[in-house]
């Protein structure tokens, strides 16, 4: 594939935000995205990447926990996610 689909696959990594999509949503847009981009970041790199651009409340709770392996940190961000959708603080 050319320069430009992987430069463009790339821009669009750095861009991808949470938005409106839900933590599941945005979580597999951001893995198929490194996927097609053939991105291998590492785990800290991707787990960083992923909590700076969810929902601002989510960040700031999520932003208090460490975790070791990126697939907990999604299961507790979906926990959050619930809980914070049950009190209407997000949308």
């Amino acid at each position: 594939m050319s320069s430009h689909y992987y430069r463009e696959l790339y821009q669009r990594l750095q861009g991808l935000s949470q938005g409106i999509k839900s933590v599941d949503e945005y979580f597999k847009k951001m893995e198929l995205t490194m996927i097609r981009a053939n991105i291998e970041k590492d785990r800290e790199a991707t787990m960083t990447k992923f909590i700076n651009e969810l929902y601002h409340d989510m960040t700031h709770i999520m932003k208090l926990y460490h975790y070791v392996e990126l697939e907990e940190m999604v299961h507790m961000t979906m926990k959050v996610e619930r809980q914070l959708k049950q009190k209407s603080t997000i949308p």
